[in-house]
Parts: structure tokens; C-alpha cells; sequence
């Protein structure tokens, strides 16, 4: 695929996608938001606990992340400037979706912290990918936006 010279200022498609900077944090986004889901389905539900957002979000972000990279890799996008506006759009809503549903699991993890259980370790763990996968989404706003600013 030839990029001719920049490394900004088109929209890969096919395995280049792979090759460019913004898009090639799909796939840890995909990964930890899946650990993200399935760490918070091991977990008990507590009346007051904010785990139904956060696997809403999880969820959420999961399928709409797979399917933006589908559109990315089958080389869907043909106006690239509104494809590019629309990725830097999508990546900031999800990275503060991400945020807010981060902070309150955190604040309920540390509220439940009587002992260590195995509900505690898997809410601690979620907390922590939870914020890594914040910090991807943030992450590939900037780079997706530095890619948009260059069209």
C-alpha cells in the first residue's frame, strides 16, 4: 500500500490498518474492553452497583469498535474527510463513555473492599482495564484528530 510519504492524512483500509498509528489500537481496545465485560459478568451484582452500566458500555463500545474496524478493513470509507471526522466523533464518545462508567466502578470497588474475595480481585481487575481502555480511547481520539487536522 503506497502512503505517499505521510504518515497522516488518509483513512487505511485492508491490513493497513495494522500500519497506521490510530488504527492500530483497535485491537487492545477490543481486547481490554472484552476483559473489561467479562471480568464485570464474574462479579456479583450488587443492588447499588453500577455493573449494568458498565457492561452496557462495555458492551457497547466492544461491538461498535468491531464493527468501525470492519468498515476500516473492508474499505468502506470513501470521503475521507467525514470518515475522519466521524472517527475522531466516535473515539471521543467512547472514551468518555469509558470514563464515566470507569469512575463509578471504582468508587463502588473501593466501597466494598471488607475483604479480599474473589469478587473484590475480579472488580479490581476490571477497574484497572477499565481505565486502560479509557486511556486507548483517549489515546486514539488524539491521534485520530492530529490524522484529521492533516486532511
Amino acid at each position: 500500500m503506497a502512503s505517499n510519504g505521510r504518515q497522516f492524512g488518509f483513512l487505511p483500509s485492508g491490513l493497513g490498518i495494522c500500519c497506521s498509528i490510530p488504527d492500530l489500537l483497535f485491537l487492545p481496545e477490543l481486547v481490554f474492553g472484552g476483559l473489561v465485560w467479562i471480568l464485570v459478568a464474574c462479579t456479583y451484582i450488587v443492588p447499588y452497583n453500577p455493573q449494568a452500566y458498565v457492561m452496557a458500555v462495555s458492551v457497547l463500545c466492544f461491538v461498535c469498535t468491531f464493527l468501525w474496524m470492519m468498515v476500516f478493513m473492508c474499505g468502506s470509507h470513501n470521503n475521507r474527510n467525514s470518515w475522519a471526522t466521524a472517527d475522531v466523533f466516535y473515539h471521543f464518545l467512547a472514551s468518555v463513555l469509558y470514563l464515566s462508567a470507569s469512575v463509578p466502578l471504582a468508587m463502588v470497588t473501593l466501597a466494598y473492599n471488607s475483604s479480599l474475595t474473589l469478587n473484590y480481585q475480579l472488580n479490581i481487575s476490571a477497574v484497572v482495564f477499565s481505565y486502560l481502555t479509557t486511556l486507548l480511547y483517549v489515546m486514539h481520539t488524539i491521534f485520530s484528530a492530529i490524522r484529521w487536522k492533516s486532511f
